[in-house]
């Protein structure tokens, strides 16, 4: 066991940078071998790693262009999609139309 009050600071900041290089390699060998366990699994049943890994895996959807915007407040605009926004709420209660509302 090594005695930390004997050792000089240098010696100290050797000793922390060498164990974080040892926890880092450690870290590394157990994910290699958690990965290889995995994909031994997974040949097994006839997949791969890329085709789990693409399970899930959307496409980022392409901005829509503002439709509506607030008369009151032009910097307030909504697609036409989801759910309507409070200012298109009070408009519609207003007695205003969506058609009213098109950018």
């Amino acid at each position: 066991m090594i005695d930390l009050d004997t050792l000089s600071l240098a010696e100290l900041k050797k000793l922390q940078k060498d164990v974080a290089k040892a926890i880092d390699s450690f870290e590394e060998r157990e994910m290699k071998a958690a990965a290889a366990e995995a994909e031994a699994v997974l040949r097994e049943r006839g997949f791969t790693l890329a085709q789990i890994m693409q399970m899930g895996v959307t496409k980022p959807r392409a901005k829509v262009a503002p439709k509506y915007a607030n008369p009151e407040d032009p910097t307030q605009t909504w697609t036409g999609r989801g759910r309507k926004p409070h200012w298109v709420i009070n408009a519609l209660d207003a007695g205003k139309t969506l058609d009213d509302l098109v950018i």
